[in-house]
């Protein structure tokens, strides 16, 4: 397919994400190669054209592998959080010397879900990015792999690429794999043909998505890189999909891999990342009246709504708002500990504040930390 596609070439600000097993050797340890090749197509997008440029990392457990003595990626939590600790440091050091080759600055941000999906961290995060890109460095965003629990991470940097995006409205996000594009069935069977471009959801009936890389040293697959597409397509923003090796012609516009189009319009809202980067550590179940009132009316959950509670959680915590029925219409913010909610249950908050104070005439999810999940 010939021709420039606009979207990318008239893209101001652009987030880019790489994998790790284009960075590293499958043994682990960094490629200075190919972190150069990177570096130096990165610096002449920002440099020739102005752009800003907002790079989303992985490799920092894998660049930690060999330095640690191990052989593979380790399974258990310790041990990645142990192998990123020492990772992160030479992954950016990596960076800051080779973006130094072009007088480019760079600087480090490590984000958790749990640093985002909160209103006054969202905000923050936003703030902080911005400056980076006005004051003319250049962020390295990568999961907060040192200190993320199983319950606030990402899972994987494609995801949290296209929340980044989102979260610094860019113009367009660019995923690097070791994979040239996405393809409708496995790209090693010499009958498989790669997609050029995906305008929504019916354009990948049929087509079967491999589950992992070729290298074994990252969490991604196709999958991962195909739910990231339909994340940031949703909040207006195109993707292209293809291998790091083609890095250059995708940023130029060049019909290289696969372009997602937009299918949805640009929001500056953090419930997008409430809804794809948060983990819920419990449920509130609702009345019929409390669904009817949260899903149709866009209303806030009062206690009166609440016929029940699942797990444990402190106010502040992301929250599953579910039907009678186990069906999880909303998620949310709790304001309240999950100890104190049984006996606010069923009874208006002017009930509560003239028997427990004025601290108790609030709603427990506020519609503003409120997102309905379309399932």
């Amino acid at each position: 397919m010939a021709g420039v596609r606009q979207d990318v070439v008239e893209a101001h600000r652009i987030v880019v994400k790489v994998g790790s097993s284009s960075l590293t050797t499958a043994a682990g340890g960094l490629d200075a190669d190919r972190v150069d090749a990177l570096v130096d197509v990165l610096a002449k997008v920002r440099g020739n054209g102005a752009k800003d440029i907002v790079l989303v990392s992985s490799g920092a457990i894998a660049a930690g592998l060999a330095p640690l003595g191990l052989t593979r990626r380790p399974r258990d939590l310790a041990r990645q959080q142990a192998a990123a600790s020492v990772g992160q440091g030479l992954l950016v050091a990596r960076y800051t010397a080779s973006f130094a080759r072009h007088a480019v600055r760079v600087g480090q941000v490590l984000l958790t879900s749990d640093d985002v999906s909160r209103r006054a961290h969202y905000r923050n995060a936003y703030r902080t990015l911005d400056q980076l890109l006005a004051m003319g460095a250049l962020p390295i965003v990568n999961e907060n792999d040192t200190v993320a629990t199983d319950e606030i991470r990402f899972g994987d940097n494609d995801r949290l690429a296209a929340l980044v995006a989102h979260l610094v409205r860019a113009d367009l996000l660019v995923l690097l794999s070791d994979v040239d594009g996405l393809y409708d069935g496995d790209p090693s069977n010499p009958g498989a043909s790669r997609i050029d471009e995906v305008a929504g959801p019916e354009d990948l009936d049929g087509v079967s998505i491999g589950s992992s890389g070729k290298a074994g040293v990252g969490t991604g697959g196709m999958v991962t890189k195909v739910e990231a597409a339909r994340i940031a397509t949703g909040a207006g923003i195109p993707v292209v999909l293809t291998s790091a090796t083609h890095a250059a012609d995708a940023l130029a516009g060049r019909p290289t891999g696969t372009l997602f189009h937009r299918t949805g319009k640009r929001s500056a809202d953090r419930l997008l990342w409430l809804a794809h980067a948060s983990t819920p550590l419990g449920a509130l179940i609702l009345d019929d009246g409390a669904v009817q009132a949260v899903v149709k009316g866009r209303k806030s959950l009062l206690p009166a709504g609440i016929a029940g509670i699942e797990g444990q959680f402190a106010a502040g915590d992301p929250v599953e708002l579910r039907d009678e029925a186990g069906h999880a219409v909303a998620r949310g913010l709790v304001n309240f500990d999950a100890a104190e909610l049984p006996r606010l249950l069923g009874r208006s908050t002017h009930d509560l504040a003239r028997e427990l104070g004025p601290a108790y005439e609030r709603e427990v999810v506020h519609r503003d930390d409120l997102v309905l999940l379309h399932t």
